[in-house]
């Protein structure tokens, strides 16, 4: 049994000494409705009964979920018991099986996703009309174990609870950057079913294989056979594994295959041409072999930032226009997958640009309006206003802000997920997707899971979630109790260190790192933000401290290695900029014509000396970041496109190498009474 899958994650549940306190366990996400009560029931005289006599493989997977945790969790066996009068924890599905999401469904206390949760002194009942629900029941019912051992106990509790939308999922990109293993995608989907999610978007742009394109990304998708168990896995845990797809532009990678290039607007571009008829012609075998490969009843056909079209609208004279264009070809699209039985989606961007499609979009498609900053306007009208007038249905999407960022930021990410859920709510969205994307090619996903939960836990829930409270419940149902406090306390500084080291690069500090910090603009700008640096700095330094305790303390629970990583990676991308930075401040302090001393004591000592300078030190640390990131990518992604990515490492060793060879070369050849030149003149001599 691997140790990350969901036993392990609900292994460290926060864990209470005593039977009579007061305070109970969090509950993410928090029920709809809950009563304690008093009293305190033994796990240990507690075996688990199912209620209907002839139960699904679905009732029994709730029943071992449940025997395994509490195991994991407190060395408490229970069995699965087939009758008897004794205390047990009784799980009743009152109806159908009905695993997975449909289209239709509606939410409240009597949807197919509601349970009932029941602890008293004779036992534990949990009730729900579907598998889901009793699934549910029992995600609620781990949660709520105080104790180890002979001491592990429920509290008497008394819950009704049910999700506010009924629609709820990541996207998890698949092609912008690495490719996670099959066997982290079934992580993923362990840690997602603990937060009560029924959607899994697989987001492929040529990241999936197949029949027929052989030279579409060879090395750089999953085969249909390990699709087909990712679906049936996601299933097994109630999590409708859906493919998200691009079926006009972001096809880049089909279209630098030279026997395709001519599908494109322009050659090797990235958008469809439209007017090709042998576009149509690969579009409906793609249609087919999708809707045979996944089973569920959506399906998300793309159609965003298509920034070729205006100019192919153009190209083609009177009578074209971008809208148009779009609207043909969606509406085209939509009904290859709708003849095949599916829900069709779209992203909305496009829409909302051109408003006057809106009308004529093909009837039974539901817009996904998607933006990632928080609170551009009160009521995300710009996004929604276009689709509430004409009454299209609709899903928002939210984004984990962690495609461009070294380290994912929580507070914009936590911020925009509330605010877009809010005006969805007002819009009556049916549902909300939580986007994750790898933009940078960098990004280690296992860093984005607290913002993954979020995006969980959210639609779920009436009542809003406190930020830093969230982050520390977060952690004790994550990790062992005398680790949770460190790995919150390392969350919010290393929150606090991305949020502060923006404020010198940017928003995109992953992309900024790799710059160069002798440029004049990037002096002037870490001149301005010296403090900043110095506080992003201290920051992720306490963040490795307290990661590193928790990793004493736990030992490596999937994604501690990695948020250490990442708390190490500011480090250095702030101490690069500030080194910098005071690198040109001793180079102006050596004044017009130093002095042979001058010279070495305040370069050659401190700054170009060969095994403890300034510049060595920024050699020695991205060569052992470097492997570190290497072990870190090869835990959750196979190694396409790794080399790829350690290029960039290499030639930030290269950059300093060649600064410090550069300035050493300086330092021998200068003479007493020379003029001292600009540093940018040195540092980017040849």
């Amino acid at each position: 049994m691997r140790p990350t899958r969901v036993a392990f994650l609900l292994a460290g549940l926060f864990l209470l000494p005593g039977l009579g306190l007061c305070e109970h366990n969090a509950l993410l996400p928090r029920p709809q409705k809950i009563q304690y009560g008093p009293g305190h029931l033994l796990m240990r005289e507690l075996g688990i009964r199912l209620a209907s006599p002839s139960p699904a493989e679905e009732d029994r997977f709730a029943a071992s979920e449940f025997a395994r945790c509490l195991w994991d969790r407190t060395g408490v066996q229970v069995a699965i018991v087939s009758g008897g009068n004794g205390p047990a924890i009784v799980l009743e599905r009152t109806g159908n099986l009905d695993p997975l999401p449909v289209p239709g469904e509606q939410p409240g206390p009597n949807s197919r996703e509601a349970y009932d949760l029941k602890v008293t002194l004779a036992g534990v009942e949990i009730r729900g009309r579907s598998s889901a629900a009793v699934f549910y029941g029992v995600q609620t019912l781990v949660q709520l174990v105080e104790g180890l051992g002979a001491q592990a106990s429920l509290p008497e509790v008394e819950i009704h609870d049910w999700p506010l939308l009924v629609y709820r999922g990541p996207m998890v990109d698949m092609s912008h950057g690495a490719l996670p293993t099959e066997a982290e995608v079934e992580r993923q989907l362990d840690f997602l079913a603990h937060w009560k999610v029924n959607q899994y978007y697989f987001y492929n742009e040529a990241s999936i294989e197949l029949e027929g394109y052989p030279l579409l990304n060879p090395d750089g998708r999953f085969t249909q056979a390990a699709v087909r168990r990712i679906v049936a896995y996601g299933r097994a845990r109630h999590i409708d594994v859906s493919p998200c797809l691009e079926l006009y532009g972001h096809l880049h990678d089909l279209f630098r295959v030279e026997k395709y290039s001519d599908l494109a607007a322009f050659p090797h571009g990235g958008e469809f041409n439209p007017e090709n008829p042998r576009v149509m012609n690969l579009l409906t075998d793609w249609a087919e072999q999708i809707s045979k490969l996944f089973p569920s009843p959506f399906v998300h056909i793309g159609f965003d930032e298509t920034w070729q079209i205006e100019k192919a609208a153009r190209e083609q004279g009177a009578g074209a226009t971008p809208a148009k264009l779009f609207v043909d070809q969606l509406g085209r699209v939509a009904r290859l997958f709708q003849q095949r039985g599916k829900h069709v989606m779209a992203w909305a961007d496009i829409m909302v640009k051109y408003p006057e499609i809106v009308a004529q979009l093909p009837p039974g498609i539901i817009a996904v309006p998607w933006y990632y900053e928080a609170q551009p306007d009160p009521e995300y009208k710009r996004w929604l206003g276009p689709l509430t007038a004409h009454s299209v249905p609709h899903i928002v999407a939210t984004g984990v802000h962690s495609w461009n960022e070294i380290a994912p930021d929580f507070d914009t990410t936590f911020e925009n997920i509330d605010t877009f859920m809010a005006a969805g709510r007002k819009s009556h969205a049916l549902g909300l997707m939580n986007t994750v994307w790898t933009d940078s090619a960098q990004n280690l996903l296992r860093m984005s899971w607290p913002g993954i939960a979020y995006g969980a836990v959210v639609p779920w829930q009436s009542e809003p979630v406190n930020h830093q409270q969230f982050i520390s419940d977060y952690a004790r149902l994550m990790y062992p109790a005398a680790a949770a406090p460190e790995v919150a306390a390392g969350l919010e500084k290393l929150a606090r260190s991305e949020a502060t080291l923006q404020k010198v690069l940017g928003q995109d500090t992953m992309l900024a790192l790799w710059g160069d910090p002798f440029a004049p603009a990037m002096l002037k700008s870490a001149g301005e933000h010296r403090e900043d640096l110095h506080q992003a700095r201290l920051l992720a330094e306490d963040a490795q401290t307290h990661f590193e305790q928790a990793l004493a303390l736990a030992g490596e629970g999937t994604t501690l290695a990695s948020l250490l990583f990442g708390s190490r990676l500011l480090d250095y991308a702030a101490y690069k900029f500030l080194n910098a930075l005071e690198i040109a401040d001793r180079w102006k302090e050596l004044g017009p014509h130093p002095s042979d001393e001058q010279l070495w004591s305040q370069m050659g000592s401190d700054i170009t000396y060969q095994s403890h300078g300034r510049l060595t030190d920024q050699m020695d640390a991205i060569t052992e970041l470097k492997e570190i990131y290497r072990r870190n990518w090869l835990a959750e992604f196979t190694p396409y496109r790794l080399p790829s990515a350690l290029g960039r490492w290499d030639a930030e060793y290269e950059f300093w190498r060649r600064i410090q060879a550069r300035l050493q070369t300086f330092t021998r050849t200068f003479k007493e009474g020379d003029a001292v030149p600009p540093l940018e003149s040195v540092a980017s001599a040849p």
